[in-house]
């Protein structure tokens, strides 16, 4: 059997600002939609099902995030994840410059958790919060000198 990763699906409580942030960090917008009806009831497994959704794809073509706003059943708010629990958990994107990733996302009105670290030379990363509370990582592979 062949599989490959389509998506990863996040609802969030504002499109429009999940869009902007995710724009501007280099992802495209691909597709927008407004679904409901029998086969998103059956499909998703949530009766009344009708959302806005849209799908952006990252620069080099392979990852898609597609983001649901919920128009009915309402959206249930929930704490934010924390690094250590357990189920979905993050959205990570490797990175020319972590400096320009975090600029763009402090435009937006997010920071790091804690700082950026440098992982044994090889990596700097970070996490941040974006739209509706999710944990983005930065990961800026560090150039060997040999």
């Amino acid at each position: 059997m062949a599989i490959k990763l389509d998506n990863v699906g996040i609802a969030v409580r504002d499109l429009e600002a999940a869009i902007s942030f995710f724009t501007d960090l280099g992802l495209t917008v691909v597709g927008r939609d407004t679904i409901s009806g029998e086969w998103a009831d059956t499909a998703v497994g949530l009766d009344g099902n009708h959302a806005k959704i849209a799908v952006l794809q990252t620069p080099d073509g392979h990852g898609r995030l597609e983001f649901f706003e919920y128009i009915h059943p309402d959206a249930i708010e929930t704490e934010p994840t924390l690094p250590n629990e357990i189920g979905m958990h993050r959205v990570a994107f490797q990175v020319d410059d972590i400096e320009d990733a975090l600029a763009i996302a402090a435009k937006h009105g997010y920071r790091p958790l804690r700082g950026v670290a440098t992982y044994e030379g090889i990596y700097k990363l970070t996490y941040l919060r974006g739209p509706s509370g999710i944990l983005v990582m930065f990961a800026q592979e560090l150039k060997q000198t040999s």
